[in-house]
């Protein structure tokens, strides 16, 4: 892989999914092992910059309506009740990249699972030349694998971070590499550096 056409994209890596105090945890929707998760995002990071590739945040973004109060989609709300005023907003500390990973080249906010969707990533993206991307982030189930599929279908060369991805089950995060490993590329964040030329 040729550093300068390869993106690392870091699917939701935000405070609110991964702080102590953010809107996930404090639910008791804890992430497995987040912080050696974002260890191994860190280093391939490190060395995605030093190679002059470009490091991609997707920000996933509930809008504030008129009253404050979060404009969550259906589906969503079904799912997480305990999602309130202030998470996952604009301009609050939950909705930030993790300081860790921080600064990326391009942020992108998303609504939905797919950070394509609606969005000008596709568009950034081919606009500084990149070729190849290498996804993580969480969850695997969802967020990773939308934006996985759309990835392909924009004609983009995927390839999976098998070790820098994660789920709130085990199970669903290997369910998910294993019905992705006959449509992408699956590889540890390890290898990943090792392949960067």
């Amino acid at each position: 892989m040729e550093g300068k056409t390869t993106a690392l994209v870091l699917i939701d890596m935000q405070n609110d999914f991964l702080y102590r105090k953010g809107a996930y945890p404090s639910a008791g929707l804890l992430i497995p092992e987040s912080h050696a998760l974002i260890g191994r995002l860190q280093q391939l990071s490190e060395k995605i910059r030093e190679k002059d590739g470009y490091i991609v945040a997707t920000l996933f973004t509930l809008l504030p309506a008129k009253n404050g109060e979060p404009i969550i989609p259906e589906a969503i709300k079904k799912a997480r009740p305990f999602l309130k005023k202030g998470d996952f907003c604009p301009g609050e500390f939950g909705y930030e990249l993790v300081e860790e990973l921080r600064p990326a080249d391009i942020q992108v906010q998303k609504i939905v699972p797919s950070a394509f969707h609606q969005t000008f990533l596709d568009y950034a993206l081919k606009s500084v030349g990149i070729k190849t991307l290498l996804i993580g982030g969480i969850v695997t189930n969802s967020g990773v694998v939308a934006t996985l599929r759309d990835a392909q279908a924009h004609g983009y060369d995927t390839h999976l971070l098998s070790n820098g991805c994660t789920a709130f089950s085990e199970q669903a995060h290997a369910d998910t590499l294993l019905s992705l490993s006959h449509v992408t590329s699956i590889m540890t964040c390890e290898e990943a550096m090792w392949n960067l030329a």
